[in-house]
């Protein structure tokens, strides 16, 4: 799948880019906190220790790889090469462990909390979980485009959001067994997220996010963003929401839901994943290529982390190792 096809917007042309040497020590010196970043015209995966704000090794991959979600407990780290529908598994050093060629439409990236991971089919309309060798456990139907997928906190539900249709699909998370599906406040949801028991997603034509209760499969809110919003994360006691084309990240409070700031990032901002200590989030930002550290706190930039071509980081792609 050619990403830039689907996203909401006129395309941006594709920019060219070198070659990339793998820069991957065979044993690197890994850091207790890191984000793996997935930058699509560098077909590159880049890791980064969050710690010391730096970039500690990368991997080449393939056919524009923009999903991606990290398992800390397993030590996997899961992409989707965009082009060719391929999931590559690797560890945490960047050392391939298993790969499965899904198809064109494989999209959005979650780790499943038993092992494995979910993984929606754009074409397909399809939410499949796949055990830790990459075998399908079950496959149920979405709504159209399926771009987005999350889990709860406790584990119990696995939610879409279905683009083309403005709805988030909500599914028992063991059976696959879908729930309910829910109308969201704008068109065109895309990214979406859990927090303290409630769905969040980022609605890119409607300058919004839309707050959904799960269990009773209403949408009970909405939160006004900048201009075409594309992903949402959670961090010391707020929402931030990345706004591609304002360049921008909409902070709002998570108990009130009041917009509180909107500050200025990297350019065209999408993927954004909170650090695992709740200090701050981690922005990849797709046009000025870099990965911005903005502090949840002070709402400042504390970092700005150079990035191969094109950084996506469609998923949850920060965590903190497990210890062995």
């Amino acid at each position: 799948m050619r990403w830039r096809n689907v996203l909401a917007g006129p395309n941006r042309p594709m920019r060219s880019w070198l070659p990339m040497i793998v820069a991957w020590l065979a044993s690197p010196v890994l850091a207790g906190d890191l984000a793996f970043v997935t930058s699509q015209n560098g077909n590159a995966l880049s890791v980064i220790d969050l710690d010391r704000a730096e970039v500690i090794g990368s991997r080449d991959i393939p056919g524009a790889p923009a999903p991606v979600a990290y398992d800390p407990q397993a030590a996997r780290v899961y992409v989707i090469a965009a082009n060719t529908g391929r999931l590559h598994v690797l560890d945490e050093a960047g050392m391939p462990v298993a790969q499965s060629d899904l198809g064109e439409g494989a999209f959005g990236l979650a780790v499943a909390p038993s092992g494995g991971v979910f993984v929606t089919d754009w074409f397909g309309a399809t939410l499949t979980l796949l055990d830790v060798t990459l075998k399908p456990v079950w496959q149920s139907s979405t709504a159209a485009a399926p771009a987005g997928v999350a889990v709860s906190a406790d584990g119990a539900l696995v939610a879409t959001a279905d683009r083309d249709a403005d709805t988030v699909s909500i599914f028992d998370a063991a059976t696959g067994r879908r729930l309910h599906q829910v109308k969201t406040a704008g068109p065109h949801p895309f990214g979406l997220t859990f927090h303290d028991g409630r769905i969040y997603t980022a609605d890119v034509q409607g300058d919004s996010v839309s707050v959904i209760n799960p269990v009773a499969g209403l949408l009970v809110a909405q939160v006004p963003t900048g201009s075409h919003p594309y992903a949402v994360a959670f961090a010391g006691g707020r929402g931030f929401v990345t706004n591609q084309y304002s360049s921008s990240v909409t902070v709002f409070d998570a108990d009130t839901l009041e917009v509180l700031d909107e500050v200025a990032v990297g350019d065209y901002p999408e993927g954004i994943s909170a650090l695992p200590d709740g200090s701050a989030v981690a922005v990849a930002n797709w046009e000025s290529d870099e990965l911005t550290i903005l502090n949840a706190h002070s709402l400042t930039v504390q970092a700005r982390i150079p990035l191969p071509l094109g950084p996506r980081a469609f998923g949850v792609f920060t965590g903190r190792q497990a210890l062995p």
